[in-house]
């Protein structure tokens, strides 16, 4: 906090009005509702719940509007508010396998059951400045067209190439996860751990990461198996009933990738897999959190580490944080008076010897300085 500054608590205060007023803005525009933010600002929401690790859509919409739209101050916003939650207990792992699909595509079958589902996207639009959009009340947008129904139960694509053991196993492992929004990080990181790093990772940077494994950072050529977005039911043991109940539903992105494996002293040539699930519509996080984790195993899978920046777990995990980042990055703007006036006695008595040594360079060779 700034309690060096001129004024004191006094000069704070009227930062924090004038930063209500700026907020605001002009008094003659009406005021956006959180209602207003939920719904048609709903990937910004999306994404704040992701990688604040809360999912209520309605506080990460107050959190970007008290945030002026910052998501990064917004995900700071929801983080501070969810230490102060109590936890009740945990729920089962979700069943995405039950998913209700909005959208779910595949690189690697075309004709796949339950069909593809090219949902709510903009991956066929024009890319184009919709000026309609800027006018008054704008007309609602036509009913769209409903295709057949996807299934309840819609299993995913790897399961296919599982059929033939084309694909790697997934391990069968009970063992409680470890929980990274109690405990800090700590390296070396099992695979569970990493993929929670990376769910809550700033989706700016895993996306770089991701994007340099595809130049050829970390050998990692991958095909989208399967993308799905949809809710699922969130289920919770209840020890005085004996059984599980369904206590809401959440949506969220999970997208698995296929990438080629060559084989190992261990493991013979198969596809091996990569694993990304977020909150909410978030697929490009989903994708990009995929190809990550798929770098991340080079290890485990035998592969040779070839130094890119995607396979070093440190660098990625320790990095990936946009909350812990931002609060390093920004500390530097705070008082540093003392430190600085160390330095600046310290430059100018360096100087002063640099000076020094000159000057007596000069008195014994008097004729060099002429």
């Amino acid at each position: 906090m700034y309690v060096a500054v001129k004024g004191g608590e006094r000069a704070i205060d009227n930062a924090h009005a004038w930063l209500a007023e700026e907020r605001r803005g002009d008094t003659d525009v009406p005021e956006l509702s959180i209602a207003q933010i939920r719904e048609q600002l709903a990937l910004s929401v999306n994404r704040v719940m992701a990688e604040g690790s809360l999912y209520d859509p309605d506080l990460a919409a107050l959190a970007i509007k008290q945030s002026r739209g910052d998501l990064i101050e917004a995900i700071f916003l929801i983080r501070a508010y969810r230490t102060t939650l109590p936890r009740f207990g945990t729920s089962r792992p979700v069943a995405t396998a039950h998913m209700a699909c909005d959208r779910r595509i595949s690189a690697t079958f075309k004709d796949l059951p339950g069909g593809q589902i090219l949902g709510p996207t903009f991956d066929y639009t024009h890319r184009l400045l919709d000026f309609k959009l800027a006018a008054e009340g704008d007309a609602p947008p036509p009913a769209p067209q409903k295709g057949d129904a996807a299934p309840a139960d819609v299993p995913h694509v790897t399961g296919f190439l599982n059929q033939e053991g084309l694909i790697e196993e997934a391990p069968a492992d009970d063992t409680p996860p470890p929980d990274l929004t109690r405990e800090p990080l700590e390296l070396p990181a099992e695979r569970a751990l990493r993929l929670q790093a990376l769910a809550r990772g700033d989706e700016g940077f895993v996306l770089s990461m991701a994007y340099s494994t595809q130049r050829g950072y970390a050998r990692n050529h991958a095909f989208v198996g399967e993308l799905r977005i949809g809710a699922v039911a969130v289920e919770m043991d209840i020890p005085e009933l004996g059984f599980a109940v369904e206590i809401g539903e959440i949506t969220l992105t999970e997208c698995e990738t296929v990438n080629q494996f060559t084989g190992s002293k261990t493991q013979p040539p198969q596809f091996t897999r990569g694993y990304g699930l977020v909150f909410g519509q978030t697929e490009r996080k989903a994708i990009s959190m995929a190809l990550v984790d798929r770098a991340l195993r080079w290890e485990e899978l035998g592969e040779d580490y070839t130094g890119a920046p995607a396979q070093d777990a440190e660098f990625v995990l320790y990095h990936a944080d946009n909350i812990q980042a931002t609060g390093f990055l920004e500390h530097i703007k705070l008082p540093h008076y003392v430190d600085f006036q160390s330095e600046l006695e310290l430059v100018r008595k360096l100087r002063r010897d640099v000076q020094d040594r000159a000057d007596a360079a000069a008195a014994q060779h008097p004729e060099a300085a002429e």
